[in-house]
């Protein structure tokens, strides 16, 4: 654990308070700070501005980064770092962030080593995503590196640094090594330049270092991207075409977003096994400089956080079986699911920011519009069952109703309930563990899982003692399948309890959903967490 430091900087705007550094680029500070108005936590970006600049410029500046970044919030929901608040001070642009629940791509490289092709394409799939959406409304990203990109528990990643570029006297700068060879040349840029930073990315994520060397000064780092031979990928397999193909040093050449898509999507298409049983790194940590207390508030904050999702795509929910009481059994009413192509695993979003997902969870590869679930990794502390690849004391249960999955030692269906012929809910559990699955299926769950847990599920649980719901209601895919996540607390009992809620769809109006459902406090230990994943790497649908 990381503990955090007596901060001597004076308050920023005499309101924010920087507490420890995340992480440097060449023209750029990232800090974990907090507001001492409201004691909530944030993350203050410290930016350089060109010597000279006038207040009324400074002003103008700030205001665009604010106003980019609701741009983009609507454009890519959960998937672009809110800025709250932009001020000029002292010649430094100082931007304010709602804190990411998650941990910089680089410094998740560096704690973990290069990743292989297939999380690297989920990766490179979750950011072309962001991009789309940027490029179709004319917004050029240009800066995009490692240092702009957070991985969620759960594998998603949430993207900063829209409209920062030209903030700075030379804003190509903050990341050398990533800069495109237009911006080299100081020429003017457009999503051609994105489309380099992604292949940049790309090629470090697989190779463990940037394309170009990052030499002792920028301009001589520059000089590099702009005039040398890029020196052939050796361990990206099949992304090696797409490395290239984003890396041409002309932009009139280089691959378009949807040769990229294509590339990236064959990458996962060719190695289905991989995307499904590549194991994610479980390694959770409190957020650099903030001791436990500060860190839960630092989550709770960052819940709202929108979080580009690696594996890509919004799990989509079905709508609640009519009839249920999600009081009766800690649960909130399940929402039936839509699938994708396979879904991240949930996000703590309250008690204190993990780097990495419940369980496996840094990679999920994405299918358009989404991406793919994430792979559960085994629990720290559980070995697995020899011949079964499950944890110990797991065994793969088959219900009557044609559905499967694994269940911990002890669990069986608690009860059932239908609705004539169009749904059913099945509630497992065991005997004296408050923990409870709810799977729910319904013929009748729509076409938009987002609006089904927005519109038909929530209304209901807001009625629920204590009821919150934590973060967004994010889009994402599960199996291949379109699916939204959602997460909330409540008050069973006398008791806070905590559900993740995952929904998809499998076609013709029909969905699945899974509530996992567990005393708030105890959501954060290793065998919850490892229930979660092994409940989502080995639910499977009847066969059809």
């Amino acid at each position: 654990m990381v503990k955090a430091h007596v901060s001597t900087h004076e308050l920023v705007a005499g309101r924010y308070r920087p507490l420890d550094v995340l992480h440097r680029e060449t023209n750029r500070t990232c800090w974990y700070g907090e507001d001492v108005g409201s004691e909530r936590p944030c993350l203050l970006t410290e930016i350089a501005l060109p010597a000279g600049t006038d207040e009324e410029t400074s002003l103008r500046t700030a205001a665009g980064v604010v106003r980019m970044s609701k741009t983009m919030r609507v454009l890519s929901p959960g998937r672009i770092a809110a800025v709250v608040d932009a001020v000029a001070q002292d010649g430094v642009l100082w931007t304010v962030t709602e804190p990411v629940d998650g941990i910089p791509l680089g410094e998740l490289l560096g704690r973990q080593g290069t990743f292989d092709h297939v999380r690297a394409a989920r990766v490179g799939l979750e950011l072309l995503e962001v991009l789309e959406a940027a490029h179709g409304e004319g917004i050029t990203h240009g800066e995009l590196s490692p240092g702009q990109v957070f991985v969620h528990h759960q594998g998603s990643v949430v993207v900063t640094g829209f409209g920062l570029a030209g903030a700075t006297l030379a804003p190509r700068l903050s990341a050398p090594s990533y800069a495109s060879p237009e911006q080299a040349r100081d020429e003017r840029i457009g999503p051609a330049a994105d489309l380099w930073a992604l292949g940049a990315i790309l090629y470090t994520l697989v190779e463990g270092r940037p394309p170009f060397r990052d030499r002792d000064r920028p301009a001589a780092t520059l000089k590099g991207v702009d005039r040398l031979p890029l020196r052939a990928p050796v361990r990206a397999g099949p992304l090696t075409p797409v490395v290239q193909g984003l890396l041409r040093k002309s932009s009139q050449e280089r691959m378009s977003r949807a040769s990229a898509r294509s590339a990236l999507l064959r990458v996962l298409d060719e190695d289905p096994q991989a995307a499904l049983q590549e194991e994610q790194p479980r390694s959770r940590r409190v957020l650099h400089g903030v001791a436990p207390g500060r860190g839960s508030r630092l989550l709770v904050a960052g819940t709202a956080l929108a979080v580009v999702t690696v594996a890509a795509a919004v799990l989509v929910v079905t709508k609640a079986l009519p009839g249920s009481d999600s009081s009766t059994t800690g649960e909130a009413p399940a929402p039936s699911a839509s699938a994708s192509a396979s879904a991240p695993a949930p996000v703590p979003p309250a008690p204190s920011p993990s780097v990495t997902a419940p369980g496996n969870r840094t990679d999920e590869s994405p299918r358009p519009p989404s991406s793919p679930a994430p792979t559960p990794s085994p629990s720290r502390s559980a070995t697995p069952t020899a011949g079964t690849g499950l944890p110990a004391g797991y065994r793969e249960y088959h219900s009557p109703e044609g559905f499967s999955l694994a269940l911990p030692k002890g669990w069986k269906p608690l009860e059932t309930s239908r609705q004539e012929d169009l749904a059913y809910r099945v509630t497992f559990g065991a005997s004296g563990d408050p923990r409870t699955l709810a799977v729910t299926y319904s013929k009748a769950v729509g076409t938009d899982a987002v609006a089904v847990w927005r519109d038909d599920v929530e209304p209901g649980l807001r009625d629920n003692p204590g009821y919150e719901r934590l973060g967004d209601i994010r889009a994402t895919s599960y199996q291949g399948r379109q699916a939204a996540d959602m997460q909330w607390v409540e008050e069973v009992d006398g008791t806070r309890v905590r559900t993740f809620g995952r929904g998809f769809l499998i076609g013709e109006g029909r969905g699945y959903s899974l509530r996992w459902t567990t005393p708030a406090a105890d959501w954060n230990d290793d065998a919850n967490q490892e229930a979660l994943d092994t409940f989502l790497r080995t639910f499977r649908v009847p066969s059809s």
